[in-house]
């Protein structure tokens, strides 16, 4: 299986899913990237606020932070190579990206990912 590493801007918190106004994309990311994980998927998520040093001893990271800004993130790699920028992906390319066999895993929406308070 691929592992997949999510360069988050700088949120709140690690999922950026806290406090009263929670963005509907974070939400749904953070829903999806737990569906993936749950289903075997290697996900790691840095946050730029929490985990500034990840972002600077990443080669492919930095030179896109250098190229781009911080207001381009987020920024998906895929077996360190870039797969997406500037967005979310969703959970049919979290699935694709992640190695799924086609057709094998559900696609539907997991349930809220904050079902009792448990987010961070």
């Amino acid at each position: 299986m691929r592992t997949l590493q999510v360069f988050d801007p700088p949120l709140c918190c690690s999922t950026g899913v806290c406090g009263p106004d929670v963005p509907e994309q974070l939400a749904r990311f953070a829903a999806d990237v737990a569906w993936a994980t749950q289903n075997g998927a290697r996900i790691e998520r840095f946050n730029l606020a929490r985990e500034p040093l990840a972002f600077a001893q990443n080669p492919a990271v930095k030179d896109f932070l250098e190229r781009s800004g911080a207001e381009a993130l987020p920024l998906v790699l895929v077996d360190g190579a870039l797969a997406l920028a500037g967005r979310y992906p969703n959970r049919g390319e979290l699935a694709r990206w992640a190695g799924f066999p086609h057709g094998q895993i559900e696609l539907k929406p997991a349930g809220n990912c904050c079902a009792g308070g448990g987010c961070g």
